[in-house]
């Protein structure tokens, strides 16, 4: 199978884990531990077909249920996790983090979810599968390997004005004594800059949210009254200045929208399309 990704950079962020025909990226970083069995999927290796071809992993795009279904028990044996022990977001662009137990495995995907508005989880549960959706979007991956704890939180433009990163970590450090120092954290596949316009008003409220020595390295303004906002470096700098060190940092270099063929991309698609999840689990004992 060839997966000829365009890259921004050459930095080593990723590895490819493949069973048979399901690739899902890892992020070195956390490989690293042998702590978490985790993947990033693309759109391959799935049953799906049409616009949702053929890893889609989204259940309220209009997919077949039971090819959805499929896909969930795919990925989970490429991963090396449980569909069972999977607990899923319930996504509305908040920033509400919910610390799951094992009472909420298999919700969202094998039970109902009993919550709502559920951009972010936390767990220091084994076994149990934290699962987040994108298409655009930055995930935010996290792993405290002191504590034994894991978060896994999305953020789009708003979660990013409401500092997502930060406030997962402060969760973190709330509930399970983490501290910053020792948590490492990535920056998943989402869309780059050069990909991103947007209007005034989403700049309007990014100033609002950010130093203004940083706003250079944030937006820049084009001819057509538009702006290129760079979601990797926001995210950076929220999680830098939230404590995680520069050494514990892992930051996309790969675009989904750049990607469009191996990865689902909103923009791209103009919104026809099917979805993407990170999967993230510690490893059983």
């Amino acid at each position: 199978m060839n997966l000829d990704f365009h890259y921004k950079n050459t930095n080593p962020i990723f590895s490819i884990k493949q069973n048979e025909e399901t690739p899902v990226l890892q992020f070195s970083i956390f490989n690293q531990t042998d702590m978490v069995n985790h993947g990033f999927s693309t759109r391959l290796g799935g049953v799906s077909t049409g616009i949702y071809a053929s890893m889609n992993l989204g259940q309220s795009r209009g997919d077949d249920p039971e090819k959805v279904q499929e896909n969930y028990r795919i990925i989970a044996d490429t991963i090396g996790v449980s569909t069972g022990q999977m607990v899923c977001s319930d996504q509305t662009h908040t920033t509400n983090v919910k610390v799951v137990t094992g009472e909420d495995a298999g919700k969202g995907l094998l039970k109902p979810k009993d919550y709502q508005d559920i951009d972010g989880l936390i767990t220091n549960v084994p076994g149990l599968c934290l699962v987040t959706y994108y298409a655009d979007c930055v995930p935010l991956l996290f792993l405290d390997p002191v504590q034994k704890v894991i978060a896994s939180s999305h953020s789009g433009w708003r979660g990013t004005v409401g500092h997502m990163g930060e406030i997962t970590i402060q969760k973190m450090q709330n509930e399970f004594g983490c501290r910053p120092e020792h948590i490492l954290a990535a920056i998943g596949p989402s869309i780059c800059q050069y990909c991103y316009e947007v209007s005034e008003d989403v700049i309007l409220q990014f100033q609002q949210s950010f130093p203004e020595t940083i706003w250079p390295d944030l937006y820049y303004r084009k001819e057509n009254g538009k702006y290129q906002l760079n979601l990797w470096k926001a995210n950076e700098w929220i999680l830098l200045n939230s404590g995680i060190l520069p050494e514990h940092l892992a930051v996309t270099n790969l675009c989904t929208c750049c990607n469009s063929e191996l990865l689902f991309s909103h923009r791209a698609s103009h919104g026809k399309r099917g979805t993407l999840a990170a999967f993230l689990a510690l490893k059983e004992e």
